[in-house]
This record gives structure tokens, C-alpha cells and sequence, in this order.
């Protein structure tokens, strides 16, 4: 995990893997990188918590989502900031965040799926200052902007899988996160790859 912020008014990215060795280009096509891949695995994971009340993968690790929090403390990021949660899957990342005290949260996702799972987790957590939207981050709506604190879990990773042109989404990718992105605001990404 990296974060940054450069002081010419724009983020500076790092990517670094999950053992943290920097990240190579060579990028292999893989169903994970296909929406249809994601609503299915979010269709599946919606089923088994309606029906059993488990909340699914934290697909990132546990200890990754602690180390972005630990992140955020030791940064004092103030826990009014806006939050953006890109490729937010089941919410759980979400949850620990409003736990944690954070309170201008949002969280999207491309899967409606996700964003029911996600709702249906964070209601029965009781927890009602999260705003979830369907959104697909390569196509963005013009209401969504602003953000302080953008966080990445896996969604660049399953970005640069995509069997279908991965270079210009990774492209696209960027002009998302500058547009919702604060000037001198925070984007913190978690990759799995070495």
C-alpha cells in the first residue's frame, strides 16, 4: 500500500504488490478482470448472506485494510473527510472505516450486487452515514468529485486483467481518480500483485 500527494495539486501514485515489490506491466487477460466475473461472484455472495448471514470475502486481507487505517491515523486525516471506496464489493472495508469514527463515507461499486451486499451488511452493522452507489468508476457520473481520501483494493488490478483493451482502462482509470480526487488529496491503493 502507498499513498501520496505531490504539491503541484495533484496525487502522486505508488504501486507497490502486497509483498512489496514494485509492480510489473506484464499484465496476463483474466476472467477477473470482466464485470460479468464480479456480478457473479457478488451474486453468490448476496445469496450466502441472505440465506446464512456471512459477509463474504475481505478479499484484501485483514491486515491490509488495518495497515490503511494505521495509514490514516498516522496521518491524522481528519474523520470528516470525504471518503471514496473504489471497487467497494461487499462494504466490509466500509464498515471498519465508520467503526473506526470516519463519518462522510462512500463506497461504489460496478456490481449491483455488490452495492446490495454491501447495503445489506452495513444495515444489519446498524450503521446509517454510508452512501453506496452503483457506479462504474471508468464511467463516471458528473455528481462524483470531491474526495480526500480515495481507496483502491483491487479494483486497478481487476482493471488491468480485462481482456479488452486493459491499457486504455488503466488509462481511463487515471483521469477517473483525478477527477474525484481532491487537489492534494490522498489516493491509497493495495494491489496483490508481486
Amino acid at each position: 500500500m502507498s499513498a501520496g500527494a505531490d504539491g503541484g495539486g495533484g496525487a502522486a501514485v505508488a504501486v507497490e504488490s502486497a509483498e512489496g515489490g514494485p509492480l510489473e506491466d506484464g499484465f496476463v487477460p483474466s476472467a477477473l478482470g470482466t464485470r460479468e466475473h464480479w456480478d457473479a461472484v457478488y451474486e453468490r455472495e448476496l445469496q450466502t448472506f441472505q440465506e446464512y448471514g456471512d459477509t463474504g470475502e475481505i478479499w484484501f486481507g485483514e491486515e491490509s485494510m488495518n495497515r490503511l487505517i494505521r495509514w490514516m491515523q498516522k496521518h491524522k486525516i481528519p474523520l470528516d473527510a470525504s471518503m471514496l471506496d473504489i471497487g467497494t464489493g461487499n462494504g466490509v472495508f466500509l464498515v471498519e472505516l465508520a467503526k473506526f469514527g470516519f463519518s462522510n463515507i462512500t463506497g461504489i461499486d460496478y456490481s449491483p450486487s455488490a452495492i446490495q451486499l454491501s447495503g445489506s451488511i452495513i444495515e444489519k452493522e446498524g450503521l446509517s452515514n454510508i452512501k453506496l452507489k452503483v457506479e462504474d468508476f471508468l464511467n463516471l457520473s458528473t455528481k462524483l468529485s470531491g474526495f480526500h481520501i480515495c481507496i483502491d483494493k483491487g479494483t486497478f488490478d481487476a482493471i488491468s486483467l480485462n481482456p479488452d483493451n486493459a491499457v486504455e482502462k488503466r488509462k481511463q482509470y487515471v483521469k477517473s481518480l483525478s477527477r474525484v480526487l481532491k487537489v492534494k488529496g490522498f489516493f491509497l491503493i493495495t494491489s496483490f500483485f508481486n
